[in-house]
């Protein structure tokens, strides 16, 4: 129906990615959140031509000139996870994007190499916030601003998809062309600025290097032929969305709907947690006809008796991306 959750990373991911060689080793975790961290760092980024220069915050650790020693700490972390529930535990949001950033905060506080020197700086000018900046860190490299971003885009049904204002989130509120304006135009010059000057001399650093880090999945329409938005990385995450019109029930394969916190590693679930064909079916019937665009994850039986997702899809009401105000 979709396309396959596992990406290869090759060739362009190779250059960009520091830990190429680690991309399935999400999949060898068994903590939620610990699998969560490992996508984290070990997914690709959604666009090969950004608005603005791309760095990997973790390229000049020493865990780059090291992938084993990663892989070792994520290993360790998945035995013993009580660091990264406690961190966890502060966060006061269910947000997707928050979640995104604390786990990238946990990992940069870790990181061999790396000192991170503030996170969620506010910018201010008088009693106004012209907003923060995501992540201040120093490395070999030198002195870093780096904004961060989790997001997941719709295709159009009925464009080529190349632009990518056309690429909406699943709630229609967010456009991929307007958050890399946003990006560009306000995020990333936001520490060259004086009010972001003055901020970063009173951390006694008088210039930044400013990046972004662009995360996520990009979903086609399943029954249309869409091409990827322009600057898209040709090995990006991907899976497929389409109306609940539209949808074939299949009583061989299983589904499941993941909660919004649930959308980053693939889904690994338990026997016993596994929906039948007959509980979606009645909890699809049960949809109110413009509810919220639901995640459905494809599982299949693992060697070990659990069910890892193999497939995701959005499925979205019928009038989707024309929805009444909520």
């Amino acid at each position: 129906m979709g396309e396959s959750t596992g990406q290869r990373q090759t060739g362009y991911a190779r250059g960009m990615m520091p830990f190429a060689d680690l991309h399935t080793l999400p999949r060898q975790l068994r903590h939620p959140a610990v699998r969560d961290l490992a996508w984290v760092i070990l997914s690709p980024p959604l666009l090969r031509e950004a608005p603005g220069p791309q760095r990997h915050p973790l390229r000049a650790s020493h865990w780059a000139a090291d992938p084993g020693r990663l892989a070792d700490w994520l290993r360790a972390l998945d035995q013993a996870p009580t660091p990264l529930l406690d961190w966890l535990a502060r966060l006061t949001s269910r947000r997707l994007g928050l979640y995104y950033e604390a786990l990238w905060q946990f990992t940069l506080r870790q990181a061999p190499g790396i000192e991170l020197l503030a996170a969620n700086l506010a910018i201010r000018e008088g009693g106004h916030t012209l907003g923060e900046l995501d992540i201040l860190l120093r490395d070999c490299e030198g002195d870093h601003h780096l904004e961060l971003a989790i997001k997941l885009y719709l295709g159009p049904p009925d464009a080529d998809g190349r632009d990518p204002e056309h690429w909406l989130g699943p709630g229609c509120h967010d456009r991929l062309g307007r958050k890399l304006a946003h990006l560009a135009e306000h995020q990333l010059p936001m520490s060259r600025g004086p009010q972001g000057r003055e901020v970063l001399a009173r951390l006694g650093l008088d210039q930044v290097q400013g990046h972004l880090w662009l995360g996520g999945y990009l979903f086609y329409p399943v029954a249309g032929h869409t091409l990827a938005p322009a600057g898209a990385n040709p090995e990006h995450l991907r899976g497929g969305w389409l109306h609940r019109r539209d949808w074939l029930a299949q009583p061989h394969h299983r589904w499941l709907p993941l909660p919004r916190q649930a959308w980053l590693a693939p889904a690994r679930v338990a026997a016993q947690d596994c929906w039948s064909a007959t509980r979606f079916e009645a909890w699809q019937a049960a949809l109110e006809p413009h509810a919220p665009a639901h995640l459905l994850a494809r599982l299949e039986e693992q060697d070990d008796g659990a069910w890892e997702e193999v497939e995701r899809v959005f499925l979205v009401a019928d009038s989707w991306p024309h929805l009444p105000p909520r």
